[in-house]
């Protein structure tokens, strides 16, 4: 059975009975329910040429990826977003559509996305200190959600975002409370607004103790393995190194963990690693007891609360902004522990 016929079958119009089965707002309950049990019955299968007909919608959201040598979400945390964002839209039938851009040609692409009707929304990744893609989706129009924040822009717009500061602030935090006072900051690339926070988190906590920060043992670039064994390396050579280390991915900590174990030194008694963990499903951070000490929010979950707070702003027309700001836990693992000052 089509949506033709099920509309027939029902005496109800195609708009009202597509609404009705992806949930928007306006649908009576009882008429709601109606369509459903019509649709079971009858093994109604939804097809997303006829919702696009009936709805005047592409049933489709999108996500841009740059081909930027120099880009955070280029990483493998990238792929276990989109696993989760692609859940919520495979339960609500949209499908999702990536398109590749060069950095200098992304406001080309997001212009014909809008264009062509390609997609109902977008969420927008990596934003940047004021971030001009902000402004450009503001003026063509095209529903979007940020999937963090742009410091510098005032302009309104919807984002979900994790707390860095307040994370890496904690996180200092807890390296100070160890006796730590040489803490190496190991940051993602400081243009990016993720990284930007959690540096002005990890001062934060320095300045309130009144502890001098020192630019000798801080670094930033694309969290690889290799950065943070290379910054680790570098760090072990001056004439006192950091005795913990803070770094802004796990990826970058096993790194940081293959330099002093090379070093022969032991993490947790000679040195602390505490690092930012996105729970990745295919790089866990132990089992029951953590491998490192970390502030952890999942990124697959940040994908799912995305991808809904998208679709909810496509459904409903909305056009005040929505914001959901995550915290992330600190979990203590085996990695920490106080400074060894023998």
């Amino acid at each position: 059975m089509n949506l033709k016929e099920l509309s027939r079958h029902l005496g109800l119009s195609q708009t009202t009975v597509s609404r009705a089965l992806n949930g928007y707002p306006e649908v009576k309950e009882a008429t709601r329910q109606r369509v459903l049990a019509a649709a079971r019955t009858h093994n109604y299968a939804a097809n997303n040429r006829a919702k696009n007909l009936a709805t005047g919608q592409a049933m489709a959201t999108g996500h841009v990826i740059p081909l930027s040598s120099r880009h955070e979400m280029m990483n493998p945390i990238f792929g276990d977003f989109i696993a989760g964002a692609g859940e919520v839209y495979s339960k609500n039938g949209y499908e999702m559509i990536l398109s590749i851009a060069n950095d200098d040609d992304e406001a080309r692409v997001y212009r014909d996305l809008k264009a062509k009707g390609t997609v109902d929304g977008i969420i927008v990744h990596g934003p940047k200190l004021n971030d001009d893609r902000i402004a450009l989706l503001n003026e063509i129009g095209l529903p979007f959600l940020v999937h963090g924040r742009a410091s510098g822009i005032t302009a309104p717009y919807s984002w979900l975002d994790v707390n860095n500061r307040s994370a890496f602030k904690r996180a200092t935090d807890f390296l100070l409370d160890l006796g730590h006072r040489k803490i190496a900051l190991i940051n993602g690339l400081e243009t990016m607004d993720f990284a930007y926070r959690r540096r002005d988190g990890y001062h934060r906590a320095l300045e309130e103790r009144g502890v001098r920060s020192d630019p000798d043992i801080m670094r930033s670039d694309e969290m690889t393995e290799f950065f943070g064994y290379r910054s680790a390396c570098e760090m072990m050579m001056l004439d006192v190194p950091p005795t913990a280390y803070l770094v802004s991915s796990i990826i970058s900590a096993f790194g940081v963990r293959r330099a002093v174990e090379g070093a022969g030194l032991k993490i947790g008694k000679d040195v602390s690693i505490v690092t930012f963990d996105d729970a990745l499903s295919y790089l866990r951070n132990g089992e029951d007891v953590p491998i490192f000490t970390a502030a952890r929010s999942s990124v697959r979950d940040a994908g799912r609360r995305s991808a809904e707070l998208l679709l909810q702003l496509i459904r409903t027309n909305n056009t005040s902004p929505l914001s959901e700001l995550l915290e992330a836990e600190l979990m203590v693992g085996t990695s920490t522990g106080p400074v060894n000052n023998g």
